[in-house]
């Protein structure tokens, strides 16, 4: 059953919806710099999951101008500090697979800088290599990761994509035809797969 409520976790309080499916591996969904948890829903993916009993957490974020969430910051590492506090709040232990959109994939990046994690599906992350010191951190993630790009993206380039796809040992890059930046919300369907064949892949390696 798929729970709303306000978490208020390391200094935050913001919107969440979750589902504990039966068990296993959580996928914790980060929204884009202009969005909140209400994409995912648009998008039906709450209720997909729902069905299939997969756990899943959709969180409002502290960088995210519409969220819901209070204070704001764009501070990665508070943000990636909030992630945490929620993910363990709702899943204990569980490592989860992440999914972030733009600025979302970049805290995913930096999540998994820190924290354990299944695998990573991130929909042009915006940012991915502002940080040298992350960067170099890239070469250790050997989960599996999709990178996500819409071939009509005019805010993150294929080649700044192609180049990050390269710098993770377990990764490839998946192109959506007419696609934007926000690629999941112009391809639903094909992205909704492409979770479910990451997720399929990541909990069973």
């Amino acid at each position: 059953m798929i729970m709303e409520n306000t978490m208020t976790l390391a200094g935050y309080k913001c919107q969440a919806i979750y589902d504990k499916g039966k068990g296993g591996t959580p996928i914790v969904f980060l929204h884009g710099f202009n969005y909140n948890i209400g994409v995912w829903q648009k998008i039906k993916i709450p209720d997909a999951l729902c069905e299939k009993k997969i756990p899943f957490l959709a969180l409002d974020m502290p960088y995210g101008v519409k969220s819901q969430c209070e204070p704001k910051t764009r501070d990665p590492q508070a943000n990636a500090a909030f992630l945490a506090e929620a993910v363990k709040n709702v899943f204990g232990d569980e490592a989860p697979v992440l999914v972030g959109a733009s600025v979302g994939g970049y805290i995913a990046l930096n999540y998994a800088s820190k924290y354990p994690v299944k695998g990573m599906l991130l929909v042009s992350p915006a940012g991915a290599f502002e940080n040298t010191d992350l960067v170099l951190k890239y070469a250790n993630y050997h989960f599996p990761v999709r990178i996500v790009w819409g071939a009509n993206d005019t805010a993150v380039s294929g080649e700044e994509m192609r180049t990050l796809v390269d710098k993770l040992p377990n990764a490839k890059m998946l192109v959506y035809n007419n696609a934007s930046h926000s690629a999941y919300l112009d391809q639903p369907e094909w992205f909704k797969t492409d979770l479910l064949k990451l997720y399929a892949y990541a909990t069973t390696a």
